[in-house]
């Protein structure tokens, strides 16, 4: 297989993940990138159910009916449509987030109000009927039970967050998780002995809880699946996946990965769940509870042999302060030494996971095809390693986890199979900010940059990008109000004249979280200075590129891009 050949192989590996059972349980909604963009498939059969444009979700409704979640362009303003009916809630200028279901409600949360505030709305789908509770603040729809929905608000502190219960037929709203310290609740499921969710509250990983009651709890992070007949702990076990019935036994996994998208059937049968690992992209499995057998559903199409592939060893430097951080190693064959490419996870309060990542993965692959090793760390600031570690990046310390890329640079450096004046560093989003600010912080560590839809300006960023994200993004960045100082000094606009190593930069037109002028700026600035940068826009494309075209074209610009200027 040539060059090209294989880098459009490996972005051509199709994914499949499961998004819902029918009411009986007798069919499963697969939403699968089969024909290029994802689109929602019925198994048993594999049938497919739309051929939209865009990438669509969905899920199976109450009654049978399938809703359709879809945006414009990547936009993120999410329309919801009933699948061979056409507009169930339409207002292309707003986003309609997070739809739960049961009975005859349909709750979702919406910024249509104001463009800021996320109320929620519960609709009933025989009637059409809405009621809207005004909430103030980032909320999205957890769960629906009857009259009953769980609502999650992100809180004005890093790391913070609330759960307020909606009452349809008395239009109360309760507070339930009332607390001092910082601490977050998620996946919340209802059972006949009241509502279980994993939370961090006086404690540093999630467990899974009921009222005072932990159910399940490990040292690393647990959440939460499942339905009324069983509940399903999912723990983080350094990156890798581990599931447990709660009540009884661990769940088979086919190998040493990451399992996401769980659905336990109506009945409590059967546990659908998506599986993949550095080497195998995203398929559908199902668990039967009663016999313990674990059937594969997809086999998505592939034209590379997995074996050929590589899996990462895992790792832990320490950094200047003798922190721990961990990262995963891919290293090619032969005896080096090796150029690196160093891939920073966005968020930043996400984790670099062992998975088939449609962002990095093909990348990674083909780059350890060529000769390169990739290092993939957490730096300070990354989930999955408790409360008190994702602290540590937070407004004034933001730059510590830049001093990470440092301590890994010099790791690496010291590794004789790896050639540290060869050191490149990739990211998205955030990753995208944090190959910024090595470039302009570390000049004389990296010999090239690529980044996608980062931020060049912590200040600009949060002046322009949508209302609704600012405050969500203030309480980790720090305030406009408050922080302006030291968002200036810790954005890579403030050491733009530093910036030497050539750069490859990629934004999509309608990305509504980084605006696409943060890259258009740097790029300008840098070309000015004579400084090489190319820039990518693509105007179909909002903050995720996520069709196959623009993929392949992104990847094979980065590539040749790299290679020439190493």
């Amino acid at each position: 297989m040539g060059v090209t050949d294989l880098l459009r192989a490996l972005l051509g590996m199709r994914q499949a993940v499961p998004l819902s059972w029918s009411p009986d349980g007798t069919e499963l909604l697969v939403r699968s990138n089969e024909p290029g963009t994802h689109q929602l498939y019925r198994w048993p059969g594999m049938e497919q159910l739309t051929s939209y444009d865009e990438p669509v979700s969905g899920q199976f409704l109450p009654d049978g009916r399938i809703l359709v979640e879809v945006d414009e362009g990547g936009n993120e303003r999410t329309q919801l449509h009933v699948l061979d009916e056409g507009p169930l809630v339409s207002d292309p200028e707003y986003n309609h987030w997070t739809a739960h279901a049961d009975g005859r409600l349909l709750a979702y949360a919406t910024n249509r109000r104001n463009g800021v505030d996320f109320d929620v709305v519960a609709r009933d789908l025989e009637t059409g009927e809405e009621t809207v509770f005004e909430l103030a603040g980032y909320n999205g729809v957890g769960a629906v039970h009857g009259d009953l929905i769980w609502v999650g608000r992100v809180g004005a502190r890093a790391g913070d967050s609330d759960v307020y219960l909606c009452n349809v037929a008395d239009g109360s709203v309760s507070h339930l998780t009332p607390h001092d310290e910082p601490a977050e609740f998620e996946s919340a499921v209802w059972t006949p002995q009241g509502i279980v969710w994993a939370t961090n509250l006086g404690r540093d990983t999630f467990a899974v809880v009921r009222g005072d009651e932990v159910l399940y709890e490990s040292e690393w992070d647990v959440h939460v699946a499942g339905n009324e007949h069983r509940l399903i702990a999912h723990e983080n076990a350094d990156g890798y996946s581990r599931l447990v019935e709660i009540g009884g036994d661990e769940i088979p996994l086919p190998g040493r990965g990451v399992a996401e998208s769980l659905e336990v059937s109506p009945d409590g049968s059967k546990l659908a769940f998506a599986f993949s690992t550095p080497i195998e992209p995203n398929d559908v499995y199902v668990y039967s509870f009663g016999d313990g057998t674990l059937e594969r559903l997809t086999t998505s199409r592939r034209e590379v042999d997995a074996a050929t592939l590589v899996e990462p060893a895992l790792h832990r430097f320490d950094s200047f302060d003798g922190e721990s951080v961990p990262v995963f190693l891919f290293r090619p064959e032969g005896e080096g030494p090796f150029p690196v490419v160093v891939t920073v996870h966005g968020g930043p309060e996400a984790q670099w996971l062992p998975w088939f990542s449609p962002s990095f993965a093909p990348l990674t692959q083909y780059l350890v095809s060529r000769g390169f090793a990739v290092a993939a760390p957490n730096v300070r600031g990354s989930t999955g390693y408790g409360k008190r570690y994702e602290h540590l990046d937070d407004i004034e310390l933001r730059l510590d986890s830049v001093e990470d890329l440092r301590a890994l640079h010099g790791w690496l450096d010291a590794r004789p199979e790896i050639d540290g004046s060869r050191a490149v560093v990739y990211g998205r989003s955030y990753g995208g900010y944090m190959v910024l600010a090595a470039l302009a912080f570390q000049p004389d560590l990296w010999a090239a940059g690529i980044e996608a839809v980062g931020i060049s300006s912590l200040v600009t960023f949060l002046e322009n990008t949508s209302d609704y994200r600012r405050a969500a993004r203030e309480r980790e960045y720090g305030s406009l109000a408050n922080d302006r100082e030291f968002l200036e000094r810790a954005s890579p606009m403030s050491r733009i004249d530093e910036i030497r190593a050539p750069l490859f930069i990629q934004h999509g037109r309608n990305d509504p979280r980084v605006p696409v002028s943060e890259s258009e700026h740097i790029a300008a600035v840098l070309r000015e200075r004579g400084v090489e940068c190319e820039l990518l826009i693509f105007e179909d494309e909002g903050h995720t590129v996520e069709k196959l075209p623009n993929k392949i074209e992104m990847f094979e610009r980065a590539v040749a891009f790299l290679e020439r200027v190493l």
